[in-house]
């Protein structure tokens, strides 16, 4: 899921830039290579995910994504839904990873003693 949402985010982010651009005021030399570096860096971060710092990253992309709303004031909204989103995406994906080590070694203990009770 986080995946899914950091790179969602990395899409809007640079399909903001030229609205930076033509509302925001923002100067296209400062707004493309914003927008099109945050892309690049929320798909890395994305195929990053299987290591677990790279989670931190994506905490580091959200905090960027919120301060871009000094650049042009929606960006303070965007980052925050992003950032709720990623905040749901990274404690549901926690939950659901430590539930699944659980049941896996519970299924394992039981495979044991099956295996157990045959042998006698």
């Amino acid at each position: 899921m986080c995946a899914a949402i950091v790179s969602m985010e990395g899409l809007a982010v640079a399909l903001a830039s030229p609205v930076m651009i033509s509302i925001g005021g923002v100067p296209a030399g400062l707004a493309l290579p914003l927008g099109l570096g945050f892309f690049v860096a929320c798909i890395l971060v994305a195929g990053l995910l299987r290591r677990p710092w790279a989670y931190w990253l994506g905490w580091a992309l959200q905090v960027v994504a919120i301060a871009m709303g000094f650049l042009i004031s929606i960006m303070f909204v965007v980052g925050v839904i992003f950032a709720i989103l990623w905040g749901t995406a990274d404690l549901l994906g926690r939950r659901i990873e430590s539930e699944r080590s659980a049941a896996f070694e519970a299924f394992d203990r039981l495979v044991a003693e099956e295996d157990a009770e045959e042998e006698v």
